[in-house]
């Protein structure tokens, strides 16, 4: 079949209902289809709980404190802030009811449960109570929404073009004679994305490798275009990455409006948030007083009983008139403060999905930004571009993919991002080229190996170790990369039967006892450095990490630093950086498989967190099955940072 956008989207529909299956699947399995004590054994339900305290916040929205009553059977649960819950009681039979609400925050055997309702239901004081995670099948129906709309959108359509354009059907258009933009906190690369963004009819990608400054890049094209168009929508997939953006904007001097529900927001943060800018309108508190008055009149009404008079049937209409009368004035006056903070607002933020909120319904904007891009479901970034004339895009598609759950959905291309067909098939994109971030020597196998070698490091950390700059007399505070190989060391992998997640407990016990002679130099040498110094700890699997957490704890000298120290997946570190980095690449067998370590983007996500230093742990005799990892060996050889497990042995 002839490939053109309409087949693509119908691909896409296709393989997002395999995903919203699968996801239906996981959710039923572990959910519906296990018994509460294993629900607890797998950190998805608390059980038995208690409601400490419950306080009204803005937009008569309810807190719940929830507690468990029990100490938790599974410290590891998967309760997160901006999850959907449920509360429910074991007092009913068959069909029980329930309380959905987002998680706030979480701390230790505590949650905040936020849910939007004028009254609580009486059953929550009825039978034990307990908390289920929820699977939410909102975001599907938006995409599969989005899809359809994007299927119909004809070309004469400003949606149908940018369908055509984006997805490389036809190349987008610059204006020829656009004045240059330049801005002196801005490098060459940088001010140069600035300017295509500037002149850019369809759209603009800016490619930004780690540490080359996208998130200023962007905030800096944000301020830029709202000189001329007074107001633009900013999105991204992940609530922190909105955070971020909208932190960032708000420093600049923007006025920023944040959509989305506020329990999914950082609390520093809430002052931007709609609810919070509504609840502040000057209006707002007339609008409340409007409700409580005709609350009241209806709560008058229901005094009357059947049997009443005349007169007492035409006070009751009178009240219950009067009472619509006041609920008509306050929804117009709702409506009025909704639109009045809006237009307001420089930049509209929100998340990918939350661009579908029906606050933003009806409006439109001349220019979306989709900050990392590269990292969203192609479905869930259309979303925000119905709202769109043009898009400017950011991200890296060198980092992390989306994530996909469905074998069937990952096998026929769902991880692969619309930034990335776009940056692909169109010639619209700049990459930034100048990081501020690692050493030169970690920096330059990443560059070969996914930038085309054009990445270059800032003079004031090209050369930057832990020694500060001044050469040690301990050639491993000198040395920014070192790769340490295991081979022949029997350093065998395991796989957890449960999970199926792999560790290497000698690996594990080789990278820490290495990271502790490190901090034990520091503080002889550098005593007020070793004071600053962050470390991250890295592992692909799961396993791996918990391993080395629990494990940690058998080093005096780390455990003394354990407040600078991060140990955490790939995905735990996306957009982070540390002065040291210890990786762990877990994967030790005869058989050379190595499993997702296949994904060479995570890889690379993992090695570009490092500032200082990079320590890598690896079985050469397993990894080097793939040309990437035969070449990063190659390149550790080439710089003399290649070691040999057995010197750290013996």
């Amino acid at each position: 079949m002839e490939k053109n956008s309409a087949s693509e989207i119908q691909h896409l529909l296709q393989l997002i209902k395999a995903e919203r299956e699968e996801e239906m699947k996981q959710y039923e399995q572990l959910i519906k289809e296990t018994s509460i004590a294993e629900r607890k054994k797998r950190g998805l339900t608390w059980y038995p709980i208690s409601i400490a305290n419950e306080e009204i916040g803005i937009s008569e929205q309810y807190t719940l404190e929830i507690q468990s009553t029990t100490p938790a059977e599974n410290p590891n649960h998967q309760f997160q802030p901006g999850q959907t819950a449920a509360l429910f009681s074991n007092a009913f039979d068959g069909e029980r009811p329930t309380l959905q609400g987002v998680i706030k925050k979480v701390r230790d055997n505590t949650l905040w449960l936020v849910v939007r309702q004028t009254d609580l239901p009486d059953w929550l004081t009825e039978g034990k109570l307990g908390i289920d995670l929820l699977y939410n099948e909102t975001t599907y129906r938006e995409m599969e929404f989005t899809l359809q709309k994007l299927l119909k959108a004809k070309s004469a359509e400003r949606l149908g073009q940018l369908r055509e354009t984006l997805l490389g059907y036809n190349q987008p258009s610059f204006y020829e004679k656009y004045p240059y933009v330049s801005y002196p906190d801005l490098n060459e690369s940088q001010n140069a994305a600035l300017f295509q963004i500037a002149k850019a009819d369809d759209v603009a990608v800016i490619h930004g490798p780690p540490g080359t400054g996208k998130t200023t890049t962007l905030v800096r094209a944000i301020q830029h275009v709202i000189h001329t168009e007074k107001q633009v929508l900013v999105s991204a997939p992940s609530n922190t990455a909105v955070d971020l953006l909208s932190l960032k904007l708000h420093q600049r001097g923007v006025k920023v409006t944040r959509i989305g529900h506020p329990a999914r927001v950082d609390e520093d943060l809430q002052h931007l948030t709609l609810d919070y800018q509504i609840s502040s309108h000057s209006d707002y508190k007339n609008m409340t007083q409007l409700r409580k008055e005709a609350l009241q009149m209806q709560k008058e009404a229901r005094k009357f009983k059947r049997t009443f008079t005349k007169q007492d049937r035409e006070e009751r209409q009178h009240l219950q008139e009067q009472a619509r009368l006041l609920l008509d004035y306050a929804r117009q006056l709702e409506t009025y403060i909704l639109k009045n903070v809006l237009d307001n607002a420089q930049a509209i933020t929100a998340t990918l999905v939350g661009a579908a909120q029906p606050a933003l319904r009806d409006r439109t904007f001349n220019t979306v930004f989709i900050d990392e891009a590269a990292q969203a479901l192609e479905p869930a970034t259309w979303i925000p571009i119905l709202k769109a004339k043009r898009v400017i895009f950011a991200g890296d598609h060198c980092q992390l993919p989306p994530t996909v759950k469905s074998a069937h959905a990952l096998k026929h291309g769902l991880n692969q991002s619309l930034f990335e067909k776009c940056i692909t098939r169109t010639q619209a994109h700049t990459m930034l080229q100048t990081q501020y971030r690692m050493n030169e020597k970690i920096m330059h196998f990443p560059s070969i190996t996914f930038y085309k070698t054009q990445l270059n490091a800032h003079p004031t950390v090209q050369h930057h170790t832990l020694a500060a700059l001044a050469q040690s007399s301990f050639p491993e505070l000198n040395q920014p990369f070192e790769l340490i190989d295991t081979a022949g060391c029997g350093f065998e992998e395991v796989q957890n039967p449960q999970n199926l997640s792999y560790s290497n407990p000698q690996e594990a016990a080789l990278l820490l006892k290495y990271l502790s002679q490190i901090v034990e130099l520091l503080q002889t040498e550098l005593p007020d450095v070793v004071k600053q110094t962050t470390i991250g700890i890295i592992a692909p699997y799961k396993e791996q990490v918990r391993l080395i957490e629990k494990d940690i704890t058998h080093y005096e000298t780390l455990m003394k630093y354990r407040s600078q120290i991060s140990i955490d997946t790939v995905d735990g570190f996306q957009g982070q950086e540390r002065d040291v980095i210890g990786i762990s690449l877990v994967r030790s067998n005869d058989r050379g498989e190595i499993g997702f370590l296949a994904d060479i983007r995570r890889t690379n996500v993992a090695m570009t967190r490092a500032k200082k230093k990079l320590v890598i742990t690896a079985d050469s005799g397993t990894i080097a099955v793939t040309p990437f990892y035969q070449n990063l060996l190659q390149y550790a050889e080439d710089i003399n940072a290649y070691r040999s497990a057995w010197e750290l042995l013996y």
